[in-house]
């Protein structure tokens, strides 16, 4: 400040033929202290009465400060209502940029409204998604850092622990507070107080040895005199923070070296300074443990290395152009360089001068445009460093890395002192990322961040790291065994070209030809007692719907479509109903024959071929009455199932109706049935083509065969389940032509001689 208005005073084109002056005023981080100050100022003299001015010819045109955001709120509330300019280089709160509570508070300092963008972009940049907060316990800090929790929680990083710290804490407090942070899972913790809080935290920090944090810090901590402490040095190396970009003043290192307590013989703190700073004591005081005398020839440039340059504190250029920014609000006030009428050097009114400084819009000397926005704060932006104690003993800021308007930033080739013992960047997660193939599941009572990585169900996939939902795949497809993607499912269906279709189908086509060759021995051998017994016609009937059975079993292989899976069920049901017909009708005519002993009796009617005829023709009338409505209700159709085998689409026959299909397979079975319970009734009757024993024995596998049939086929999925059903075709066909129609093909082949008339019983 000093140097500042010396070299405005010196600037005949800024202010001239005027000298500005300073008083300075130490408020000792206290809010009483900076309001008595400002009172002082106000008043004109060292006994502070408010709302008086005891100096008649007092010429204050401005204030510059405080530093800490508290002390500020309290001037500002004073000089606000004499709307007295207060430019301050280093209150960061948020709220002073309310300008109803606060018209006459500027700063040049960056509002904290601004660094929580800059903490998301660095956290987000390194993945820093877990960490904790330490805030001043004060009631400023306390509205800071709500807004800054908001606004990190909003940008996906989650707060592990908000710990508040407080100059009244105790040694057992603090020391309870340190627990907490050491045993947290968050490696990296943001500092967002000021040095008060700081320093006593600190101290017992470092008595503890607290290692394994990582610290970031806010703007007002990164250059705060925390860093001159040597003490706090093994534990706060490498912390960084966000900060104005380092300005270099023009002349402002030669003032600094050029310093001299001869020249300042009233600054109560310059001998001080030079007896720490040179280990030496002036000779009006006795020396203690050997110090030497101060001679006042030492020469403040060897200090350079120890922090005591131009570079050193980032507070210099806020000052100096808080000292500049007011200095041309007035310049512009008496020159007429703005819309407001000239003023006169002797009306500096302090509500005027302050119009004049909202408005300012220079150039300082150093190359930065100074001017307010319309909240009283100068436009700036920041960039990140890296603070360092060196081992020979020097500190200094590195940048490392800068942030462009695309809202991202860039790491600069400078290497950064991780603090915490760290080689490189450290993790500070939750969780671990959820790879891709699994979701995010959040736990319970925890923040988002924190979460359990659960794979994607069994039709579901997840592409991404870090998912929070699993997408299906299509019906077509289904996710691979690390459920990351989706592959083509197969297609299962009963196939002619693989072996189990193909031995059915073989088996199908001779079994077809089977009844197709009794038949064609029977139609030689017409004539023959064998073939004439039982009804020679019903014979044929029964081969043929034995050949339509065997047939029918084709219609099962292959792929499905909705008009073969209509075919498949109504000529299996009409075809199976019309053989048990049949051999029903043989089995009652045989069962009757034995019982007419009286040759003249009128029930002999019932041996005529057409009552058989029509009775097969009516059986057979029920079941394609039944087909039929099951076909206008709700028929079969071609139905693709993907979720019954993982990877395999299976392409099948719906039954369409389940109560259709009982009825047709109830059917089936009432008939047959009832033709076993009557051949077993005549099975001991006399005769020598008596077929009532071998109808019996083919009911007994008929029914063996079909009862079996259901367990198997509900225990079974797709090609084996129609596999299943076409080997009961299969079986319960073949157990019908062997067990009726062999006997009679052996005796009229390999034993003609039993194929004579005194061994038949005619039924004509």
């Amino acid at each position: 400040m000093v140097f500042a208005i010396n070299e405005i005073n010196e600037n005949p084109e800024l202010l001239p033929n005027i000298t500005l002056g300073f008083r300075i005023y130490d408020s000792c981080f206290n809010e009483m202290q900076a309001v008595d100050g400002a009172l002082q100022l106000l008043t004109g003299n060292e006994m502070a009465i408010p709302n008086y001015i005891c100096e008649k010819k007092l010429k204050m045109v401005g204030l510059i400060g405080d530093l800490q955001s508290s002390n500020s709120v309290a001037v500002a509330r004073i000089l606000g209502l004499y709307r007295y300019p207060q430019i301050s280089y280093g209150s960061a709160l948020a709220y002073l940029s309310d300008k109803t509570s606060f018209p006459s508070f500027l700063r040049t300092a960056v509002s904290d409204k601004i660094q929580p963008y800059y903490f998301n972009m660095l956290m987000i940049y390194f993945n820093w998604t877990w960490i904790g907060i330490l805030a001043a316990d004060n009631d400023f800090d306390l509205y800071d850092s709500e807004l800054l929790r908001k606004d990190i929680e909003a940008a996906g990083i989650c707060v592990a622990f908000f710990i508040r710290i407080s100059t009244q804490h105790t040694r057992d407090r603090t020391l309870s507070i340190l627990q907490v942070i050491q045993k947290s899972t968050a490696t990296v913790v943001l500092l967002y107080c000021s040095m008060p809080e700081l320093i006593p935290f600190m101290k017992v920090a470092t008595e503890e040895n607290i290692t394994g944090k990582f610290w970031i810090s806010s703007g007002s901590v990164i250059t705060s005199p925390i860093f001159s402490y040597k003490e706090f040095w093994r534990i706060l190396n490498g912390t960084v923070g966000p900060k104005l970009p380092l300005t270099i003043i023009p002349g402002f290192g030669e003032f600094l070296y050029s310093i001299h307590p001869s020249l300042y013989p009233n600054d109560i703190f310059m001998k001080s300074f030079w007896e720490a700073s040179f280990g030496c004591l002036w000779h009006n005081e006795t020396p203690v443990n050997g110090t030497i005398y101060c001679t006042g020839q030492e020469k403040l440039n060897a200090l350079e290395h120890q922090g005591y340059n131009e570079a050193a504190s980032g507070y210099s250029i806020l000052v100096y152009n808080a000292v500049y920014t007011l200095a041309h609000g007035i310049h512009n006030m008496i020159s007429c360089r703005s819309e407001h009428p000239c003023l006169s050097r002797n009306t500096l009114d302090l509500w005027k001068i302050l119009q004049y400084v909202k408005r300012v819009g220079v150039r300082n000397t150093a190359g930065q445009d100074l001017a307010f926005d319309e909240n009283g704060d100068l436009i700036s932006s920041l960039e990140y460093v890296n603070w360092q104690a060196l081992p020979n003993g020097e500190t200094q800021y590195v940048n490392f890395a800068t942030e462009f308007p695309e809202s991202h930033i860039v790491l600069s080739t400078n290497t950064i002192f991780w603090s915490g013992g760290y080689t490189e960047a450290p993790e500070s997660i939750c969780s671990e990322s959820c790879p891709p193939g699994y979701r995010k599941a959040p736990q319970k009572g925890q923040p988002a961040c924190c979460f359990d990585c659960i794979l994607c169900s069994e039709d579901e996939f997840s592409n991404e790291t870090d998912s929070t939902s699993c997408m299906k795949c299509t019906e077509d497809m289904w996710a691979n065994d690390k459920h990351n993607g989706c592959w083509i499912r197969t297609l299962e269906f009963l196939s002619f070209k693989e072996l189990l279709g193909g031995i059915l189908a073989t088996i199908s086509v001779l079994g077809f030809l089977l009844p197709l060759s009794i038949l064609a021995i029977f139609v030689k051998n017409s004539k023959t007692p064998v073939v004439k017994a039982n009804n020679q016609n019903l014979s044929y009937l029964l081969l043929l719907s034995l050949c339509f059975c065997y047939l029918c079993a084709l219609m099962f292989i292959g792929r499905p479509i909705t008009i073969t899976c209509i075919l498949r069920q109504f000529i299996f049901g009409i075809s199976f109903v019309m053989c048990i017909s049949c051999v029903l009708g043989k089995t009652m005519m045989v069962v009757i024959a034995f019982n007419l002993t009286q040759p003249r009796s009128s029930r002999r009617m019932w041996l005529n071929s057409r009552v058989t005829n029509t009775l097969v023709l009516v059986c057979t009338a029920i079941q394609v009455i039944i087909c039929a409505g099951w076909l206008a209700h709700s028929p079969p159709f071609q139905y693709t199932d993907n979720k019954s085998k993982a990877g395999t689409i299976i392409v099948e026959c719906n039954k369409g109706s389940p109560v259709a299909y009982s009825c047709t397979m109830g059917y089936m079975g009432f008939l047959a049935t009832l033709c076993f319970a009557i051949a077993y009734l005549g099975r001991k009757l006399p005769g020598s083509f008596n077929e009532a024993k071998l109808i019996t024995f083919s009911m007994l596998i008929f029914g063996a065969v079909w009862i079996s049939f259901i367990p198997a086929y509900l225990s079974t999925t797709g090609k084996y389940m129609v596999a299943v059903e076409i080997f009961a075709m299969l079986s319960s066909s073949s157990g019908l032509v062997t067990c009726i129609f062999l006997p009679k093909v052996y005796i009229i082949i390999l034993r003609p001689e039993m194929n004579t008339k005194d061994r038949k019983i005619c039924i004509k």
